[in-house]
């Protein structure tokens, strides 16, 4: 009779078991899978202040809006503790919607070794960020620098005419990180 009682007692148990190990490697997936993601639905909504693409040759079959001005104004900070200086040469600048636009920021590395920097941008208001299309950005790749270099990188826009009407200014805001912190 305990015989019986321990063998139902016990098959619940390890019938569980596969589940018991099934579940952290599904939500170790989950996790691993959630940053790629995450990026996709940014890119698609502009979410979270994230910018498309554009080629150059797409940027000419955009109808450029002749009636309508809009501020695009420029942010440069580095993250905590960096040893950088990090500027937009113009704080900002007015856009015809549909035209496309060259700024550059100035990075200055200043320790005695050399450094790698990747550039995030973000962009304000949220609406306006799946409208903000960069041709070419200094962001797209990680930033090489000898010890105290200083840069000038260059950042080729379109605002699209299709910008919502209420949106007179858009900011674009960089922040520069040494990806050594990250390694």
């Amino acid at each position: 009779m305990l015989r019986g009682w321990l063998n139902r007692r016990q098959r619940p148990w390890r019938a569980r078991l596969p589940l018991l190990f099934a579940m952290p490697v599904v939500m170790f997936g989950f996790g691993y899978l959630m940053v790629p993601i995450y990026e996709v639905f940014c890119d698609l909504t502009g979410l979270n202040g994230k910018t498309g693409r554009l080629s150059e040759p797409q940027a000419e079959y955009l109808t450029v809006d002749t009636e309508r001005w809009v501020t695009v104004e420029f942010i440069a900070q580095t993250n905590r503790n960096a040893e950088w200086e990090f500027a937009p040469e113009r704080a900002s600048m007015r856009v015809r919607p549909g035209l496309t636009y060259a700024m550059t920021y100035r990075a200055e590395n200043l320790r005695d070794l050399a450094a790698v920097a990747q550039a995030v941008p973000s962009v304000a208001p949220s609406k306006a960020a799946s409208h903000f299309k960069k041709i070419s950005c200094f962001c797209f790749e990680q930033q090489p620098f000898e010890a105290l270099e200083d840069k000038r990188m260059p950042l080729v826009f379109v605002v699209e005419p299709d910008l919502p009407g209420e949106v007179d200014t858009v900011t674009l805001a960089y922040t520069l990180f040494d990806t050594a912190a990250f390694n």
